[in-house]
């Protein structure tokens, strides 16, 4: 009797295991490298390996189970790994608070100074205290206080009244107010905060990666970075992409209200630890600045978009955006803004402004090709003076996604393959036993097997290479005591980084052929984004993947998508330069060119 198995997709890790019926989720995790806690051993009683059921059946829960979630994670679906096994293919989602170990997360950047001009100012005032000789109110004395400092006519919202009796008297009529500037010519200025005198202004930036995401705390008045805190993007659990998770939202109740509260959570525990870790209050965050592609710009703003998943894919809104934090639900000052740069089309967005803005790479006069690389990849040629725009969906494959052993950027990740001769070399993450591999792998392997002659130009795995075992490429094999699968590359592995490879090479094609240019002329190719910062150049040139040009005109610059955003934190007129390159962009559509289908198909080809 044939038993049966189950696929096991652990999310936001990436990795996915086929097994027996009998494994628990636990047990199945540890096959995969996905480190779920188990203090007590697996026996149910410490609570630690909490996951979530996004899709399918699992077992029913055994009565020591329930008693130890309880009835309201029940119903909300979460389980006990070690206590549960699936009754059909299932995608579970593993909470960060229910893992040992993170994943490996790009957060640094080329950095290009910026001269501070923050929206946000700080104005120390002391006044004389309250009297029945001076019945003015608590505001209006505090206005007349701001102007004899040259701070203007301050207007205050119900937000910073509420708070201005107590702090006043709390510190001695001695107040700092943040004032943010006018949004119009004819607009006042407006308060923000009310602080103890001399207290620090902070700022909060972060870039809503696809899969991850980044945030940074920035100090106001010298520009300094205070801290850096990656997450994964919790909306993985119900969509690896863009596209799937927009079906997601439409075909789920209150589905995009569901992916918008994941991602203002994940923010608002990323502003209170940031804080926390400086000893210092949400309350002095008084400006923010938030990147992301259309998708997550509009989920985060909580706009439609269901006419993003269908042609001819609009968004509601291209242009800049300021929308109250409170109205978001982020912890940030009482009157505290969030600044959403400008989008430029349906799959290019604010992150990709970002990046152009933080690299500079608007204002080289010759030609420069610019790509962040993810789940979509969002590419610009800049050339004559122009910027020409478009996307591509490049898949999750560079994510370690639909890969038989594939797993994002973790411990244990297979990260850099060589071959030499008949010598296989192989580098993990952080040097652990290999567990899985992640893009960077897998696009080493596939380039290390085309040199070594063990494919063919369709990608076929030759069974004739003394290194090849039935048509696959193990890169490790599986412990004698079964506590870790084999890893290995298959022939639907090479695949699926064809199918990546070849729509980001037929995108950097009809960019060229619609400047009218060869690829030698192109004379800088920044890269950013995580799976950028890590690729081998090398590598992606081997496959095609890139134009065959000399490496120095290869820039990998990391996340420049939030060193933009930090940058326009900091400065006004860089949120100005953001606005002109948004309007000086030309959004191209590729499946509206007539011969990109035939690069692709072409590309396809190694």
């Amino acid at each position: 009797m044939i038993r049966p198995q189950f696929k096991i997709d652990f999310q936001p890790a990436g990795s996915r295991i086929d097994v027996a019926a009998e494994t628990t989720l636990l047990a199945a995790a540890q096959l995969v490298g996905v480190d779920i806690k188990a203090i007590c051993g697996g026996i149910g009683i410490c609570g630690g390996c909490r996951v979530r059921l996004v899709h399918g059946t699992l077992t029913e829960a055994g009565v020591d189970e329930a008693a130890e979630l309880g009835p309201e994670s029940l119903a909300a679906g979460y389980r006990l790994a070690c206590q549960t096994r699936a009754s059909s293919d299932v995608r579970v989602e593993v909470p960060p608070d229910s893992l040992t170990a993170s994943q490996r997360l790009q957060l640094e950047a080329e950095q290009t100074g910026v001269e501070l001009d923050p929206m946000v100012r700080a104005f120390d005032i002391e006044l004389e205290a309250a009297s029945l000789d001076d019945v003015r109110s608590d505001a209006t004395r505090v206005r007349e206080a701001l102007a004899r400092v040259d701070a203007g006519d301050v207007s205050f919202g119900a937000s910073v009244l509420a708070r201005l009796p107590g702090l006043l008297r709390e510190e001695h009529w001695n107040l700092r107010i943040a004032v943010a500037e006018r949004r119009a010519p004819s607009a006042e200025r407006r308060a923000v905060s009310i602080l103890p005198r001399h207290s620090r202004l902070l700022g909060f930036a972060a870039d809503i990666g696809t899969t991850k995401v980044a945030m940074y705390l920035m100090d106001l008045a010298t520009g300094e970075t205070l801290g850096a805190l990656g997450a994964i993007n919790p909306q993985i659990g119900c969509g690896e992409d863009v596209i799937s998770r927009l079906a997601w939202a439409d075909h789920t109740e209150n589905g995009a209200r569901t992916l918008q509260q994941r991602i203002i959570d994940t923010l608002s525990d990323g502003i209170t630890e940031l804080c926390g870790r400086q000893g210092l209050h949400p309350d002095q965050v008084v400006d923010a600045v938030v990147v992301g592609n259309t998708a997550m710009h509009h989920f985060f703003a909580g706009l439609p978009t269901t006419q993003l998943g269908v042609a001819p894919y609009t968004p509601v809104v291209t242009d800049a955006l300021s929308i109250p934090a409170r109205d978001l639900g982020l912890p940030l000052a009482p009157d505290a803004d969030v600044h959403l740069p400008p989008n430029i089309a349906g799959f290019v967005g604010a992150d990709h402004v970002a990046m152009l803005l933080a690299t500079d790479a608007h204002l080289v006069t010759g030609t420069v090709l610019a790509l962040d690389i993810g789940t979509n990849t969002e590419m610009s040629l800049m050339h004559g003076g122009r910027i020409v725009s478009c996307s591509c969906p490049s898949g999750p494959a560079f994510e370690g996604a639909h890969l038989t052993a594939g797993m994002r950027a973790a411990q244990g990740a297979v990260e850099a393959v060589r071959i030499t001769g008949n010598k296989l070399l192989v580098r993990t993450i952080d040097g652990r036993p290999a567990v899985g591999i992640c893009g960077s792998g897998i696009l080493d392997a596939v380039a290390e097997m085309l040199s070594a002659g063990m494919l063919d130009e369709r990608g076929n795995i030759l069974k004739s290479h003394p290194l090849t075992q039935d048509g696959t490429l193990v890169l490790a094999p599986a412990p004698h005591d079964g506590s870790r699968r084999e890893i290995a590359v298959h022939r639907r592995d090479v695949m699926e980084i064809q199918l990546a490879k070849a729509t980001i090479q037929s995108g950097i094609a009809t960019l060229l052929s619609h400047a009218d240019l060869s690829p030698e002329a192109i004379e800088t190719v920044v890269i950013a984004g995580a799976f950028g910062s890590y690729l081998d150049i090398r590598s992606a040139i081997r496959i095609g993947m890139f134009p065959k040009l000399p490496q120095e005109r290869f820039r990998q610059v990391g996340n420049a998508a939030g060193a933009g955003a930090r940058q326009m934190l900091l400065s006004h007129g860089r949120r100005r330069i953001a606005g002109e390159i948004a309007r000086r962009a030309e959004y191209l559509e590729l499946s509206t060119q007539p011969e990109f289908t035939k690069r692709y198909l072409k590309a396809l080809w190694l």
